[in-house]
C-alpha cells in the first residue's frame, strides 16, 4: 500500500496535528515501513494458531472482598473541626 500526501494530510487532520513538510515526509516514511511490515507479518503461516487478546494469561488478581472490622467512627473524627451525626461536617459546595 503506498501512503499519500492526502492520506498524510488527512491523518494529520483527524489527530488535530499541524505537521510542516519534513515532518510530513519523515511521518509518511514511517507509516510506509510500518505497513510493509504488516504485509510481511500477514506472510507468517498461522495455521493451527489459537487466536489470542492477550500474549500472556490474564486472571484475576483481586482480593476476596470480606467483611472485616474497621476503625471506630469517633476515632476517625476526634480531629474534625465540625461534626454531625458522627460524620466530617463540611460547607456546602452546591446550591
Amino acid at each position: 500500500m503506498k501512503i499519500t500526501d492526502e492520506m498524510i494530510d488527512y491523518i494529520g487532520i483527524l489527530a488535530r496535528l499541524q505537521l510542516d513538510e519534513s515532518e510530513k515526509e519523515s511521518a509518511k516514511n514511517e507509516m510506509e515501513k510500518i505497513i510493509n511490515y504488516m504485509d510481511v507479518l500477514n506472510e507468517v503461516d498461522t495455521t493451527g494458531i489459537e487466536a489470542m487478546s492477550h500474549a500472556f494469561p490474564v486472571k484475576n488478581v483481586f482480593r476476596e472482598d470480606e467483611v472485616r472490622p474497621s476503625v471506630d467512627r469517633e476515632l476517625i473524627t476526634l480531629n474534625a473541626p465540625k461534626k454531625k451525626d458522627g460524620c466530617f461536617q463540611v460547607p456546602k459546595t452546591v446550591e
